[in-house]
């Protein structure tokens, strides 16, 4: 079994498992592999160190422990939102990690299908609706046109395009 790091085009890093390296070769010639959050095809193989493990061998050491994080929040605020353990913050040194930004847009587009209703097309008649009290209020999501999206937008309706990983569109395993 080979563990391959791989990116696409639009620099998402991700992992593949395959058989062999001939695996890997036949689906990329074949257009089979594609990004798990944006569905690009453009597929490279990155460059890894492989880890052996061999009789005898230590196991690796684990790095030191981080200082506790405490997380400043408004009084009765309840608890602070978890942080999934790649999603570490921007430092002093610069942005976090593209992994962590990764992680952290998977989150936020997790809790957005749990909390919304999927309306499919008929989201901008579904939008008005809600905007104009026809209906109840409610989190709501599902395909609009950029134009339908600007005409919500004239309206005084807001919206947001979210594009969801092609990965999150069936079901999860």
């Amino acid at each position: 079994m080979k563990v391959l790091d791989l990116r696409c085009g639009q620099g998402h890093g991700f992992e593949g498992w395959f058989a062999s390296e001939d695996d890997f070769q036949t689906q990329l010639a074949d257009g089979r592999l594609e990004c798990p959050l944006c569905a690009d095809r453009a597929i490279t193989k990155q460059l890894s160190a492989p880890r052996l493990n061999l009789s005898g061998a230590r196991a690796p050491t684990a790095p030191p422990a981080a200082p506790h994080d405490a997380r400043a929040q408004a009084p009765g605020a309840g608890p602070a939102p978890a942080q999934p353990a790649a999603a570490a913050p921007a430092t002093a040194d610069g942005p976090a990690a593209p992994a962590a930004l990764q992680a952290l847009w998977l989150q936020a587009v997790q809790h957005v299908l749990k909390n919304t209703e999927d309306v499919g097309e008929r989201f901008p008649e579904e939008a008005r609706r809600i905007h104009y009290g026809e209906t109840e209020q409610r989190g709501i999501r599902g395909l609009a046109s950029p134009e339908e999206r600007a005409a919500l937008a004239d309206e005084g309706i807001e919206v947001a395009a979210l594009p969801l990983p092609a990965g999150l569109k069936g079901p999860v395993q």
